[in-house]
């Protein structure tokens, strides 16, 4: 059965990026500490800060939070037991909070207020022989957590210790298997090829140099047929558009250096059809509720797409160009030309 394909609606969303209102939007996140959905997403707290306030970043306005007190809060989930970070305090730590944390903490120049080493053997103790890792010690693996070691190690400047243990070539190896005859990858071994997971196995091979594993132009063209007639993009086969997709599609064309392969007009169409012209916020596609996931991926999608006025994101790290270039970590993507407005 074929999934309906919707077409865009202008009217729900506008023509032009609401920064002010997005702006505000994610200010006011969290405020209604009486709301059930504030507790309902308690595991996903620390995530939603990221997202927010990289959002904030990508749109030229990362001082609209305060900054001491986000530092504090990502302070406040750290899991002395394990020497990592939870998703919120008293919470578990878990490699996804933890990536979050740390991609917080190098955004606001805060990493020497963690033990580094504690951090460092968490994720080093998650890895499998077979070099996927597992999410945290309960053991669910899967390619995203290969990725959040990866990234986290490199964001740390502690890659070295992954090499040190055979690591980082164990880690290859295993992304190579979740390869696939369509140039995709999956979550695991036989996994059917999924834009997120192509994502984050493309990225962790940028990262540690190993792009020669990823067959390039049949991956490039099965990201580009992920654009459907509305423009939107989707994940996999027969599947509907969604804007997360925005930078889940778009980061690894950029890596591959095949952004143009997709109608970048007709997507950034899409991308602001699905905004909230009265609340702010985006939303996962048009007529949709927003959310701080969805809103940070669309303002993701649109700044690799060259839109006016929006600061340059690293699409291996997720993170402003300019914080991943003062580190000395740029790989070499390729975004599309920033329009002037």
């Amino acid at each position: 059965m074929t999934s309906k394909i919707t077409q865009p609606q202008q009217s729900l969303g506008t023509e032009t990026l609401l920064r002010d209102l997005h702006v505000e939007y994610i200010q006011k996140l969290g405020q209604n500490k009486d709301d059930l959905t504030y507790h309902l997403t308690a595991h996903l707290r620390l995530n939603a800060v990221y997202w927010g306030y990289t959002a904030l970043s990508i749109l030229g306005r990362g001082d609209a939070l305060d900054g001491a007190e986000m530092v504090r809060f990502v302070l406040g989930c750290w899991d002395d037991e394990a020497g990592a970070f939870g998703a919120h305090p008293e919470h578990d730590a878990h490699l996804l909070s933890t990536l979050s944390a740390i991609q917080i903490l190098v955004m606001q120049d805060a990493l020497d207020q963690i033990d580094v080493d504690r951090v460092v053997k968490f994720i080093l103790s998650l890895q499998h022989p077979s070099g996927i890792f597992a999410g945290d010690p309960f053991g669910e693996t899967d390619t995203r957590f290969l990725y959040c070691a990866v990234s986290a190690l490199s964001l740390l400047g502690r890659l070295d210790a992954l090499d040190a243990v055979g690591g980082t070539e164990r880690a290859v190896r295993f992304i190579g298997r979740c390869a696939n005859y369509d140039g995709g990858f999956g979550s695991g071994v036989g996994g059917e090829s999924h834009a997120a997971q192509v994502f984050v196995c493309v990225a962790a091979l940028a990262i540690l140099d190993r792009l020669d594993v990823v067959d390039v132009d049949t991956l490039g063209w099965w990201l580009a047929e992920r654009q459907l007639p509305n423009g939107g993009l989707n994940g996999r086969p027969e599947k509907l558009e969604d804007v997360c997709y925005s930078f889940w599609v778009l980061s690894s064309l950029s890596i591959l250096n095949k952004v143009s392969w997709i109608d970048a007009d007709m997507l950034s169409k899409f991308i602001l059809s699905a905004q909230d012209p009265e609340g702010g916020g985006i939303a996962d596609r048009p007529g949709d509720m927003a959310d701080v996931f969805h809103t940070l991926f669309g303002i993701a999608g649109l700044s690799i797409l060259g839109y006016p006025d929006l600061v340059d994101l690293d699409p291996v790290y997720c993170m402003p160009a300019s914080v991943i270039e003062g580190k000395g970590l740029r790989k070499g993507w390729k975004a599309l030309e920033r329009r002037k407005a």
